[in-house]
């Protein structure tokens, strides 16, 4: 799990897009409105973040409104990482 926060740390676009997803159900123009990252680098990022595990597409079958969620392991993460900023 260390390797993981090192990696989002490591971006704050990773870092950003993790906290605006949270434990909600989100496209990526609500990430990208939330996060403040700029569309054109939402869905790089939701694709790094997907790769590694961090995020699941729940409709893979659409290509307008897909929706994305963290993981089990990138809730996991996301807690780390905030209780990492707080201190």
């Amino acid at each position: 799990m260390d390797n993981s926060v090192k990696y989002i740390l490591k971006s704050s676009y990773r870092v950003r897009v993790l906290q605006a997803i949270g434990h909600d159900v989100k496209t990526p123009s609500q990430i990208a409105k939330d996060s403040s990252v700029l569309n054109n680098h939402i869905s790089r990022t939701l694709r790094q973040l997907y790769e590694n595990d961090l995020i699941e597409l729940i409709n893979p079958e659409m290509h307008c409104g897909r929706l994305y969620r963290l993981t089990e392991k990138g809730l996991v993460v996301l807690s780390i990482i905030n209780n990492e900023s707080v201190q």
